[in-house]
């Protein structure tokens, strides 16, 4: 089954003395496969193994994988000892220079910038990392999920526009045999005739169109990170499309190779989301 590279997955877990840690995981289309991390203080040490664990599932894509930490409870207070030196250093100096005569007490010294401050309860990345690798495979559950939902859907739309390509190529082709005899008939020398056929001959286009839209629709089937396959195989549709386009010399064959070519524009619009 095709997967998109489109999707959102996310956990959460409440735990004692650590507190609520929560997970989410987006992705995005990208060319490869990419990994970008936003972790709290203290779990740096854990990207590698996060990498490791979405690399095992994900293929391509840009993902975003956010951990969060709340709720934790302080530890306890801490005093900046410097600090307040540094404080008492600089009012004795005041003190001295301005000739002021009032004490500096402790009630003032602690309502001053930097001196108290609560201890965080940060966690350790070895000590979380239980937690967090559970919490990641089951976002990356949710993930895979909503990835492969949309990628059922693209297979879908893709086998539709593709079976649109190939009606409108079947239509050229018998258009092309009836127009050929109906135009060479009106040259009045074989050697025009000749010229003509070698120039407006589409054969070989079609042929190769009727190939890649055969190989297209088995990738579909056959399903699995084949992203970079299709997207190949539409650019040589494209390709082959553009010159009958441009070979062609009947209104009706230019009309559907148009279409043929609106259609192959939106497929390609389309693979470029698959994994």
């Amino acid at each position: 089954m095709l997967k998109s590279m489109t999707g959102f997955g996310s956990k959460e877990i409440e735990v004692p003395s650590i507190g609520k840690i929560c997970i989410e995981l987006r992705s995005i289309n990208h060319k490869f496969l990419e990994s970008v991390f936003h972790l709290p203080e203290g779990l740096l040490s854990l990207e590698d193994k996060l990498k490791k664990e979405i690399e095992s599932r994900i293929r391509r894509g840009r993902v975003n994988c956010v951990v969060n930490i709340r709720g934790g409870q302080a530890q306890g207070i801490f005093i900046n000892r410097k600090l307040i030196k540094n404080y008492i250093h600089q009012f004795k100096e005041i003190r001295k220079e301005f000739g002021i005569k009032s004490e500096l007490n402790v009630d003032v010294l602690i309502r001053l910038p930097g001196v108290l401050s609560l201890k965080e309860n940060k966690p350790e990345g070895n000590h979380i990392w239980v937690y967090l690798k559970v919490l990641l495979q089951g976002a990356l559950d949710e993930l895979v999920k909503t990835r492969t939902k949309e990628g059922h859907a693209l297979s879908a739309v893709l086998k539709t526009r593709s079976n649109l390509v190939k009606k409108n190529l079947n239509l050229i082709k018998a258009r092309f045999k009836k127009a050929t005899r109906k135009k060479v008939n009106s040259f009045s020398t074989p050697e025009e005739q000749t010229a003509f056929l070698k120039s407006a001959d589409i054969a070989e286009e079609i042929d190769r169109l009727i190939f890649h839209i055969k190989n297209f629709q088995a990738k579909i089937l056959k399903g699995g990170p084949v992203g970079k396959e299709l997207d190949f195989i539409t650019q040589e549709m494209q390709r082959e499309a553009n010159t009958l386009a441009a070979k062609s010399f009947d209104v009706i064959i230019s009309e559907k190779a148009l279409q043929m070519k609106s259609q192959i524009e939106k497929i390609r619009e389309q693979v470029q989301n698959i994994e």
